[in-house]
């Protein structure tokens, strides 16, 4: 029986990508936390929220959980994204 390989790589070429400079400081900003919404998520982001509040006086935590935690964020997700300045993604495995 034949073994048959897959090459996950993508075929066609890559955007440019740059990123932004990095802040002094986050307070008064809006951080989005994009959670693919394993179990593990919820603790670990409650955590997270409460030290951008505490420590790092950030003017507001947006929080979503995508509708499918193997599939890229949807496109109203990223709408949203766009009036954030800085958005963490995470996993709960």
């Amino acid at each position: 029986m034949p073994i048959e390989v897959l090459d996950p790589t993508y075929d066609d070429e890559a955007n440019e990508f740059s990123a932004v400079p990095r802040r002094d400081s986050l307070t008064g900003l809006t951080i989005g936390i994009i959670s693919n919404g394993k179990q593990n998520t919820q603790p670990f982001f409650d955590a997270m929220e409460h030290e951008l509040r505490a420590h790092h006086h950030v003017a507001e935590v947006v929080r979503v959980v995508k509708g499918n935690y193997s599939a890229p964020a949807a496109a109203g997700i990223m709408d949203q994204a766009k009036r954030w300045h800085a958005l963490v993604a995470g996993v709960g495995d």
